[in-house]
């Protein structure tokens, strides 16, 4: 049975027995796994009190053909720092867990997410960049799962999206529509050019021009519905953790 090493964020730790734990991590190289940390609960083990949520860990692991991997070591890189007193941050990291549980598949490595993870979880220990850092994680995760809209482009006739007229969000087809496709009485979510503009650099693999975008009220609203209606969708109901988040900007 291979050793394999990589870095890891844990995702959930269930106790297994009075001395072990069964952890969810996900991981740069191999993506989502499962492994049973033996001696986890112990106060005084191999894993150095890194299995706590959210946190960013070096692990050794045997990967093995059927049933849970087995951890044999793990060691802290950082924790996850919410800002003090401030519940979105924690709850927003609850959401970020509960979406890369619910949205990845074991052994299928995306890279690209897991560095977005880290960067977001780094960014809600800023104060007044966790909105921002949500919304591009719920980007970040649409595109890796193959749902991400085409900002630029009209599903329907394949038109460039005009920025002064509104467009038409298709939640069935993930997509967007020209304000002539989706006509004068279109009762669906709607966006706005400054929305898909600002949707488009921040759901950009590469680059950092993110990082200086200050979103407006109305960008930020359209834009969530957009993710939040999306990601409802494709696992058929709410994530538990969105309920808690009460996320604004501006």
């Amino acid at each position: 049975m291979p050793t394999e090493k990589a870095e890891a964020i844990v995702l959930r730790t269930t106790d297994y027995s009075d001395t072990s734990r069964i952890v969810a991590l996900f991981t740069d190289q191999f993506g989502r796994i499962s492994a049973l940390a033996k001696g986890g609960r112990r106060l005084k083990s191999s894993f150095e009190n890194s299995l706590d949520l959210l946190a960013d860990c070096q692990i050794v692991f045997i990967s093995k053909s059927s049933g849970l991997d087995l951890l044999t070591s793990s060691q802290l890189i950082g924790r996850f720092r919410p800002q003090p007193n401030d519940l979105n941050c924690l709850y927003a990291g609850y959401y970020v867990a509960e979406l890369l549980l619910g949205l990845t598949e074991e052994y299928d490595p995306h890279p690209n997410l897991f560095q977005v993870t880290r960067e977001t979880l780094s960014e809600f220990s800023q104060a007044g960049l966790v909105a921002r850092a949500v919304l591009r994680f719920e980007l970040a995760m649409l595109r890796e799962i193959g749902q991400l809209p085409d900002f630029e482009v009209c599903m329907n006739c394949g038109s460039l999206l005009e920025g002064a007229k509104p467009s038409g969000f298709l939640l069935a087809e993930s997509g967007l529509l020209c304000a002539s496709c989706s006509g004068p009485d279109w009762r669906g979510p709607v966006m706005h050019g400054g929305t898909l503009r600002v949707l488009q650099m921040l759901s950009q693999e590469e680059g950092e021009v993110w990082r200086n975008l200050v979103l407006i009220p109305q960008q930020f609203r359209e834009g969530r519905q957009l993710t939040t209606l999306s990601i409802s969708h494709i696992l058929g109901k709410q994530p538990k953790s969105l309920k808690l988040l009460m996320l604004s900007v501006g």
